[in-house]
C-alpha cells in the first residue's frame, strides 16, 4: 500500500514539474506576403561558415555575415514570389532530369548520387527543393531581364576590335601572296587565276617576293597583325578566296587565303536540297498519302519540273511556294529521317518516297559544299559575352529595384 502511494505521489509531482520545452521555428522576416524562418537563416549561416573552413579562409564576423545572409534570403524570396506571380513551375520529371544530368556530370548514376548525398548526412528531399527553387529563380531572371537587353551590330563590331576579343576569339590566318612590280603583270596573273591556273605555280613563276620559294606563304598571323590593306581585303573571307590586285608601296599583290586555325575555326558540310511533302489528313489516310507521293515522284522522274510539282502539290507551307527549296541545310537542321536520306543522296537524283513525323517526302540534293562558319561562330560568341555582361548589370539593377519596392519587416527574436 505504501509503495502504491509513493508511485502515485511520483506521478503527481511529475505533472507539477515543468516539461522540457521544444523550441519551435519562428518567423524572422516578413517579405511582402511571404516569410523567412529563423531556421533558414541559421542553416545558411552554418553552411557559409563551413564553406569558409573548407577553403581555409577566415569567416567574416557573425554580425556582418548575418546581415549579408538575411539580404540574400530576402532577394531569393522576392524572386520566388515573382515566379509564383508568373506561374513558373518546375515539374518533378524536369527536376529528375536535372539530377540525372548532375549525376552523369560527376560520373555517377542517379542512385549512386542520392546515396552519396545521404551518406554525407544531407537531406536529399531538402536538396531537391533547393534545386527546384534555383531553377525557378533562373527562369524568373531570364524572363524579367532578357527581354530588356539589346545587342546591336555596332556593339558586336566594337567588341571584336578590342584586344580581349582579338586574343581570345580571332583566328590566325595562313595567306599566300604573289608580288609583282607592275599593274599590267598583276592583272594578267589575275586573269590566269580566273582561268584555273594554280596559284602556287604562278607564285613560283611570277612573284618577286623572297617567300616565293615557300610557295608565297606568309607567316601565320591574326588579321589585326597584317598590313591594313591586306586585312581589309581578306577580312570575312572563306578558304580559297583570291583577292583583287592590291597596291602598296612595295608593289602589287594578289592574296589567297589558305588556312585558318583557332578555337572557333569550324567548317560545316551543307546540302542544297528541295523536297515535296504530303501530309495524311482526315480525308486522306496514310496509305493514300503515300500512294499519291509515289505518283508525284514518278512524274518528276519522268521529266516534269520538280519546282512546278512542288509549287502545285507540296504541303510544306515554308518551301512549297518556293519550288520545294530548303536552301542549304547543315546536319542537325532537320528531323533524322529527312537528314539520313539527304546526306546519302547523290547529286541531282530523286530519292525514294520516305516517311517522317511530318508525312511523306521525296527530295533532291542539287548541291554539296563545305562552308566556313568561323566568322558566324565568332559573332555568336561575341554576342554571348556582351549579353552576359549586360545581363549581369541589368539583373543587379532589377534586383535592387525589387528590394527597394518590397515590404520587409524584421521580427525581434531576442
Amino acid at each position: 500500500m505504501k509503495k502504491l502511494v509513493l508511485i502515485q505521489m511520483s506521478l503527481f509531482l511529475s505533472l507539477l514539474m515543468p516539461a522540457k520545452i521544444e523550441v519551435l521555428d519562428r518567423v524572422a522576416i516578413i517579405v511582402n506576403d511571404g516569410v523567412i524562418m529563423e531556421s533558414q537563416i541559421q542553416d545558411l549561416v552554418e553552411t557559409t561558415r563551413l564553406r569558409f573552413l573548407e577553403q581555409g579562409a577566415e569567416a567574416p564576423p557573425i554580425s556582418s555575415l548575418l546581415e549579408e545572409i538575411k539580404e540574400q534570403l530576402i532577394v531569393k524570396e522576392l524572386q520566388l514570389q515573382k515566379g509564383l506571380e508568373f506561374g513558373v513551375r518546375i515539374s518533378d520529371g524536369e527536376l529528375n532530369q536535372t539530377f540525372i544530368q548532375i549525376a552523369q556530370n560527376n560520373g555517377l548514376t542517379l542512385e549512386q548520387f542520392i546515396k552519396n548525398i545521404q551518406d554525407s548526412g544531407q537531406n536529399y528531399e531538402k536538396i531537391r527543393e533547393e534545386v527546384r527553387e534555383d531553377m525557378i529563380i533562373q527562369r524568373v531572371q531570364r524572363g524579367v531581364v532578357s527581354n530588356s537587353i539589346n545587342i546591336t551590330d555596332q556593339e558586336i563590331e566594337g567588341f571584336l576590335a578590342t584586344e580581349e576579343a582579338v586574343d581570345q576569339l580571332t583566328p590566325e590566318l595562313l595567306v599566300r601572296q604573289i608580288q609583282i612590280n607592275s599593274i599590267e603583270s598583276a592583272e594578267e596573273i589575275l586573269q590566269s587565276l580566273e582561268s584555273g591556273e594554280s596559284f602556287e605555280n604562278l607564285v613560283s613563276d611570277k612573284s618577286i617576293n623572297q617567300n616565293k620559294n615557300q610557295g608565297g606563304l606568309m607567316p601565320w598571323r591574326k588579321i589585326n597583325d597584317m598590313p591594313s590593306v591586306f586585312a581589309e581585303a581578306i577580312k570575312g573571307k572563306s578558304l580559297g578566296f583570291i583577292s583583287d590586285v592590291i597596291e602598296t608601296g612595295s608593289g602589287f599583290h594578289i592574296l589567297k587565303l589558305e588556312e585558318k586555325r583557332g578555337p572557333l575555326v569550324q567548317f560545316e558540310e551543307q546540302w542544297e536540297t528541295r523536297h515535296v511533302l504530303l501530309t495524311p489528313s482526315a480525308i486522306r489516310d496514310v496509305d493514300a498519302t503515300k500512294a499519291e507521293a509515289e505518283i508525284l515522284r514518278e512524274r518528276v522522274v519522268g521529266g516534269e519540273s520538280f519546282s512546278e510539282i512542288a509549287k502545285a502539290f507540296s504541303e510544306d507551307p515554308g518551301s512549297g511556294s518556293n519550288g520545294g527549296s530548303l536552301d542549304w541545310l547543315p546536319k542537325g537542321s532537320t528531323v533524322a529521317e529527312f537528314e539520313n536520306v539527304m546526306i546519302n543522296s547523290e547529286l541531282n537524283e530523286i530519292s525514294d518516297v520516305f516517311e517522317s513525323e511530318y508525312g511523306f517526302h521525296f527530295l533532291e540534293v542539287t548541291g554539296k559544299r563545305v562552308e566556313d562558319i568561323t566568322d558566324a561562330l565568332i559573332e555568336d560568341r561575341a554576342y554571348s559575352v556582351l549579353f552576359s555582361r549586360k545581363f549581369d548589370e541589368e539583373l543587379e539593377n532589377t534586383l535592387r529595384t525589387m528590394r527597394a519596392e518590397a515590404f520587409v519587416e524584421f521580427k525581434d527574436l531576442d
